[in-house]
């Protein structure tokens, strides 16, 4: 880095702050940039301002929009009795490239982890109870992560809503379609049993 501008090391300082972004990556990048022409970094550069002054929450799922709903909970055609409790808008995109989803969705924003400071007040769970406490919700549909802390938030969110009227599902987790037993690991196999179903 000595090597560099000072302009240079600091915009290699503030693209190594962004995830997955280690320093000779954000070096690799910051050059690219310098080699592109003028138009193409001011394109790059409007558009971040324009997406850190246009996107915003949805005021009833927390999904990402430019609008105070997002098109997911526009929709008519979307079943507004089920909803789907997601950890970020990342997973709430993989769900919906799939297709085979059609109720609505709820972004927590985060998933607990106490070592990092992160309990269940840094979680979006009071919008979530607002809903349920409002509507007409048949199914919570627990899609958090299955590693330590996705178990954790999902154990808690059933906690919360247990004693109410409205079904509670966990997504199934196990053998994935065309796996190899003898390749798939001890804690997949076991929750492959334990969510097993049945053939009709």
């Amino acid at each position: 880095m000595k090597a560099y501008a000072q302009p240079i090391k600091k915009l290699v300082a503030e693209l190594g702050k962004l995830p997955g972004i280690g320093e000779k990556t954000a070096a690799r990048l910051a050059n690219y940039i310098l080699r592109s022409t003028e138009d193409e970094v001011k394109k790059l550069a409007e558009s971040i301002i324009e997406v850190k002054g246009k996107i915003k929450l949805c005021r009833i799922c927390l999904n990402l929009t430019e609008d105070d709903t997002c098109y997911i909970c526009r929709d008519t055609a979307r079943d507004k009795e089920t909803i789907c409790v997601v950890e970020d808008t990342d997973a709430l995109a993989a769900i919906e490239e799939c297709g085979g989803y059609h109720g609505t969705y709820h972004v927590l924003h985060g998933v607990l982890a106490p070592l990092d400071g992160i309990g269940p007040d840094n979680l979006r769970l009071g919008e979530l109870i607002q809903r349920i406490n409002n509507g007409n919700v048949k199914e919570i549909i627990i899609a958090t992560n299955t590693n330590v802390q996705g178990e954790s938030t999902a154990l808690l969110i059933t906690r919360i809503f247990k004693e109410k009227n409205i079904k509670l599902t966990r997504i199934a987790t196990g053998v994935p379609m065309g796996g190899d037993l003898k390749y798939i690991d001890k804690m997949s196999i076991s929750k492959s049993l334990e969510f097993r179903r049945g053939m009709s």
